[in-house]
């Protein structure tokens, strides 16, 4: 066994009902004084009580979904203008991602409040969109020096974008199992998200608070096992799409997710073996096709907004994406296939 594994620096703050409290501690701790709290209006009533503890002078309500450059730049450029010292985002992985392009040319220290799974706090990987490609790349600025993670903020997420923002979450555990730089420690965060995500999902889908924080915990590990195996295949064919469409980021990444894992998991018997086992089901596929089933996930990209004729206009940028080692050969045939069946809501091949 011949590895290394790299552990990104941050701290990380369970707070079930205390969010308010502990982010005022993170902040403190970095000596903030002159606070930049980036929320969606959306998000204005969870945001509030955490506001109401800091020191904020400026609150940033302009999140975009993909983060278009310029939303990045008049973002950068009220940070600059309030002279800020710290950046709050609280909100999904919009608001995280936003918060991040403010760190990647500031240095600002960042503090991501989750109210979603989508697990962007966990990572140091940050990603723009302009002219309908989404370009990602990675810097430690951009990694949050603390997390805060309070499962009551994700109760009033309503059930479908709760199980949208699972799967995708999910997504980072599968590929985590065979991404660029994976290594066993990799492998078991992700087996250890699978089981957590596996276990608390049905019971989000269901409206039951008592899933909401195995799903954190899950999506937490997710997000940790991503960041340092690196982006495979799905992701990849995700952020295509998702730049080059529009398209919603959780729900692209809850439909293609199945099909990438039958894609793969014959030319990966190990990582196979392991997501089978977290699922406590016969093969991998099989499991994830019962919890599909279970939480009633999105099944097909023509209901979230990607014409038909995008799978042939998407086909290049994927190839050109696709890590060289991906587990099984990727080509022009079995590429368009994939994308095709994932637009129609067909069961994955």
């Amino acid at each position: 066994m011949r590895f290394t594994h790299e552990t990104l620096p941050q701290r990380v703050v369970f707070a079930p009902g205390a969010a308010a409290e502990a982010v005022a501690a993170e902040v403190d701790a970095l000596d903030g004084r002159r606070v930049m709290l980036v929320a969606s209006k959306r998000e204005a009533a969870l945001a509030d009580p955490i506001a109401a503890g800091l020191p904020v002078v400026l609150r940033h309500e302009e999140v975009v979904m993909h983060v278009p450059v310029p939303v990045a730049e008049r973002a950068r450029q009220a940070a600059a203008e309030a002279d800020v010292d710290v950046v709050v985002t609280v909100g999904g992985g919009s608001t995280t991602g936003l918060g991040k392009a403010v760190a990647l040319t500031t240095g600002l220290p960042l503090v991501a409040v989750p109210t979603t799974y989508a697990g962007s706090e966990a990572t140091d990987v940050w990603g723009l969109t302009e002219d309908g490609t989404k370009t990602t790349g990675v810097d430690r600025r951009v990694l949050p020096r603390s997390v805060v993670y309070d499962a009551t903020l994700l109760t009033s997420l309503p059930a479908g974008m709760a199980v949208a923002s699972g799967l995708n979450a999910l997504a980072h555990c599968v590929d985590a199992m065979w991404g660029p730089r994976v290594d066993p420690i990799d492998q078991a965060l992700a087996g250890e998200g699978i089981r957590g995500l596996a276990a608390g999902l049905p019971a989000v889908a269901r409206g039951e608070d008592a899933g909401v924080e195995q799903t954190l915990y899950g999506a937490y590990l997710a997000a940790v096992s991503f960041a340092s195996a690196g982006s495979g295949m799905h992701h990849k064919i995700c952020h295509v799409l998702g730049g080059m469409f529009d398209l919603p980021h959780a729900q692209t990444h809850a439909v293609v997710l199945p099909h990438v894992l039958a894609f793969n998991a014959p030319h990966a018997p190990e990582a196979e073996r392991r997501i089978a086992a977290a699922f406590d089901a016969p093969s991998a596929v099989a499991g994830l096709a019962a919890l599909r089933r279970a939480v009633d996930a999105p099944v097909a990209l023509r209901d979230h907004g990607m014409p038909e004729d995008g799978i042939a206009a998407a086909v290049p940028a994927v190839l050109a994406a696709i890590p060289a080692d991906n587990p099984t050969p990727v080509t022009i045939d079995n590429l368009t296939a994939l994308l095709r069946a994932a637009w129609a809501g067909e069961e994955p091949a």
